[in-house]
């Protein structure tokens, strides 16, 4: 865990900064298509942060991640690159564990450090797609957490 870390509710004005990080996201991973503008992605967070509960880890006031929960299911969960490894990702998520006894997402079968991390944090796959249904069309699994229930598989 990184001193001076703060975990917050985001805020309209976050937007654009959450944006960055999954654009970032995006452009450095070789096998994800960037199918949207910078504003484009602008708006989307700005929807994110209307419609769910989005928790924004800030490192010295700067946002470096962001984890949304709409009841319990998490549509989008990104770090900022120098944020990966460090403890982030799992205080965000111990936070929407908090909140709910069960949490679903859907991650791409092509992003296996995701998906050990979600297998650390007692996930497990319940079903594979092969991305008919979302709008990169790349394989992806959907994964349910369960106070209480161990990772299986």
């Amino acid at each position: 865990m990184i001193l001076d870390l703060t975990i917050d509710e985001a805020r309209t004005t976050d937007a654009e900064a959450l944006a960055v990080i999954l654009t970032g996201w995006i452009r450095e991973t070789p096998w994800m298509p960037e199918l949207h503008t910078q504003a484009a992605t602008d708006g989307y967070l700005t929807r994110l942060i209307d419609v769910c509960t989005v928790s924004v880890a800030r490192y010295d006031e700067r946002p470096v991640g962001f984890l949304a929960l709409q009841g319990e299911e998490i549509p989008a969960f990104y770090l900022a690159a120098d944020a990966r490894g460090r403890g982030i990702g799992k205080a965000l998520l111990d936070e929407a564990k908090a909140r709910t006894p069960s949490l679903s997402l859907w991650t791409f079968e092509a992003n296996d450090r995701a998906r050990r991390f979600y297998r650390r944090e007692g996930f497990r796959d319940v079903e594979l797609t092969d991305g008919v249904r979302n709008e990169e069309n790349l394989p992806d699994v959907r994964c349910v957490w369960r106070r209480g229930e161990a990772a299986r598989g």
